[in-house]
């Protein structure tokens, strides 16, 4: 629920940039990170945003800005040509975020929703986020919810529109690799990503719809603001969609990762998954209509079993182990891996994430060993900053 002026800004590439991209016949890449303020030293959620913020270096304050609630901040990394570079861009801003939030007396936690038990936290006082709670109530709960959004850039928006048919049996896929909710009010929810199902509550959370052309996408992007089911386009909530502002797919594919190996692998697979629709788009193949049941459907999986559990094949629509699906994505989209630079790295980190599980699996595992959420935050917080 970023400002989308502010996240626009920060997507902006430089000509020299798209140059390069386009002499190589490359995508850019971005992310954007959601991220948890915790105390110091219990578990709990604390509203230290405007605290963290005046403990701000001035090179990270163009890519930092406030989410809608008092215990969440938000990064975006500037795009990129190299996964290396998306890398460091993303290491130096969450390394950044987490010494000002230490300044502050708190912690940077990467988690999808509040693992612990702790008082509401409240908005931030911005006249966006006041319109949204008037018009809205109280959707947003508890301490906030923090995704992951990709955005890879597209040549056009009608191209872009028709790579959005194209994603749509792919994403539930990426909802469970990033599942790292489990936890909340210090309890197992019985989901990967309790965040999920939260999430959904908002009138414009799900799968894209299939859309014949742009302008059938504008036209209900229009409607749905009239209807009063958002504000404007940033309140867009599809699962992917076209940037308000800047010529991009944002793919929103569920809970923040808690690492920087999990993130780069999913941002690494999901430019190579639309480099790799691109070409079907270009080529004229057409996308299939998978019906929006079964999406809600493989989303609901996703969010219960992350990749740890099973999930609907779409081309047969059959249950199936969530990691064979994973591996299935992974093998489709490896030349566009390779022809960006990125297999190498991608295989590694897809064979961590395989030994160590999602975020869900490993907060379990050391619920199971340790006993306390207090173990899990403690975690979490080490993980964000790179020492995990």
């Amino acid at each position: 629920m970023a400002t989308p002026d502010r996240a626009a800004a920060t997507m902006t590439i430089s000509e020299e940039m798209a140059g390069r991209a386009e002499a190589r016949g490359l995508l850019t890449l971005g992310v954007e990170e959601e991220y948890l303020l915790v105390d110091a030293v219990e578990p709990r959620a604390v509203e230290a945003v405007e605290a963290v913020f005046d403990q701000l270096p001035d090179d990270l304050r163009g890519a930092v800005q406030h989410e809608i609630i008092r215990s969440q901040i938000e990064s975006a990394s500037p795009p990129q040509l190299e996964l290396r570079d998306l890398r460091d861009s993303m290491s130096r801003l969450r390394a950044g975020l987490a010494a000002s939030a230490m300044r502050a007396g708190a912690r940077l936690v990467a988690v999808g929703a509040a693992p612990a038990a702790g008082p509401r936290a409240r908005m931030v006082d911005a006249p966006r986020y006041r319109r949204i709670h008037e018009c809205f109530g109280d959707l947003s709960p508890g301490s906030g919810l923090n995704g992951m959004h990709v955005h890879v850039s597209v040549p056009d928006p009608e191209t872009g529109v028709q790579i959005l048919n194209h994603l749509r049996p792919w994403m539930p896929i990426f909802q469970a690799a990033t599942a790292n909710s489990p936890l909340s009010g210090g309890h197992d929810t019985g989901y990967a990503s309790w965040r999920s199902l939260l999430w959904e509550r908002w009138p414009t959370v799900g799968p894209t719809p299939y859309l014949e052309s742009h302008e059938q996408y504008e036209t209900l992007v229009s409607d749905l603001v009239a209807s009063g089911a958002m504000l404007d386009k940033g309140m867009l909530y599809w699962y992917a969609r076209l940037s308000a502002n800047y010529p991009t797919v944002e793919i929103r594919m569920g809970d923040v990762c808690p690492t920087l190996d999990d993130a780069m692998l999913l941002a690494a697979l999901a430019r190579a998954l639309v480099a790799t629709l691109l070409r079907q788009v270009r080529d004229g193949r057409p996308a299939s209509n998978v019906p929006h049941p079964l999406l809600m459907a493989a989303h609901w999986r996703a969010a219960h079993d992350g990749l740890e559990g099973l999930n609907i094949d779409m081309a047969t629509r059959q249950t199936r182990p969530a990691w064979k699906l994973m591996r299935q994505l992974f093998e489709y989209v490896s030349p566009e891996l390779e022809r960006h630079g990125d297999l190498d790295t991608a295989s590694v980190l897809l064979g961590r994430l395989r030994e160590q599980g999602t975020g869900a699996a490993r907060q379990r595992a050391l619920l199971s060993r340790h006993g306390t959420v207090a173990d899990v935050v403690d975690w979490l917080a080490a993980a964000t900053r790179g020492e995990r």
